[in-house]
């Protein structure tokens, strides 16, 4: 993947390769991409040596770190973390290293934080997750306030945009698969037990649509429509799927479609002042499709949750 300031995308060196090809001069043509004449001459190289591949992107990671902490000096450090549950401050002294590097060190080992290690015993505690797509579906309802037409009062002031009385919710149902991260959302006005159980079978049709043949498990919280419903257990039944209800209080428990509708809200609901409901609801199909097919995860290095679908388990980075 390019890095945020790169000039040129795949789709960029092509244009520049094409331009130069056709016999206008290399420095011409960087000039008008915004780029300098060695970087047009690399791009160029690389293409005539190996051909289309050469344009794609690749590591700039160096081949050799002559002046890396040697192994047997990071394994000192992971020990005295684990057994002794030091902090940089504290490991550096000891080994005669400073803090910044103890720091990087625990970094790389995933030890800097000693939430991520159990304290007994000082073993990492790996990311809970599951081992296939489809294993455990995480579904979850978003209940959000209606904007009035012309806005709200980030549009219209605070007294301008006062609620109205009866604009009433928008009710946002959410499935995340638990193993990619890959999510879907529709927006319904209620969250009652027919459209739960509507919203389960479109949600499962995405997913097979999408790489994910077969849903095993549907995780949800104790409402009334997932615990007593018949239309949900139909709608399970047809999946072949089982139902499963997180522990009573615990959202914690379905943490996965949690922390998806924070994102929902930040970089969708409040992302902009929408002037109208209908603006709001037009605009999830963008972000849905943003955040499945380019928004980089965090828990999936880097990569989008479309990449982990259809790859077999222990391929991602």
């Amino acid at each position: 993947m390019s890095h945020r300031n790169a000039r040129l995308t795949v789709h960029g060196r092509r244009l520049l390769v094409e331009r130069v090809c056709a016999g206008r001069p290399v420095a011409h043509v960087a000039a008008e991409m915004g780029i300098s004449r060695a970087t047009a001459h690399k791009w160029v190289r690389r293409w005539r040596a190996e051909g289309e591949q050469g344009l794609a992107d690749r590591s700039s990671r160096p081949r050799t770190t002559p002046h890396r902490t040697p192994a047997a000096v990071e394994a000192r450090v992971c020990r005295l973390r684990q057994a002794r549950k030091l902090g940089p401050a504290r490991i550096g002294p000891v080994l005669g290293l400073p803090a910044s590097t103890v720091h990087r060190i625990l970094t790389r080992h995933g030890l800097n934080r000693l939430a991520f290690m159990d304290r007994p015993t000082g073993t990492v505690i790996r990311r809970y997750e599951r081992d296939r797509p489809g294993e455990l579906i995480h579904v979850d309802v978003k209940k959000l306030g209606r904007i009035p037409d012309g806005g709200g009062h980030k549009v219209r002031g605070r007294e301008a945009g006062r609620p109205i009385r009866g604009m009433g919710f928008d009710y946002v149902h959410s499935a995340v698969d638990d193993h990619s991260r890959l999510a879907y959302s529709e927006i319904h006005g209620d969250e009652k037990a027919a459209t739960c159980a509507a919203f389960l079978t479109r949600a499962a049709a995405f997913f097979a649509a999408s790489g994910i043949g077969r849903i095993e498990r549907v995780l949800t919280d104790n409402a009334w429509p997932y615990r007593k419903s018949f239309a949900w257990r139909q709608a399970l039944a047809d999946l072949g799927a089982a139902g499963k209800l997180t522990r009573p209080y615990r959202p914690q428990t379905n943490g996965k479609v949690e922390r998806f509708n924070r994102t929902l809200l930040d970089e969708w609901a409040y992302l902009r002042p929408y002037t109208s409901n209908t603006e709001r609801t037009a605009a999830l199909a963008d972000f849905l499709h943003t955040y499945n097919h380019h928004r980089s995860h965090t828990a999936l290095g880097g990569k989008p949750p479309i990449s982990r679908v259809n790859n077999p388990a222990g391929q991602y980075t």
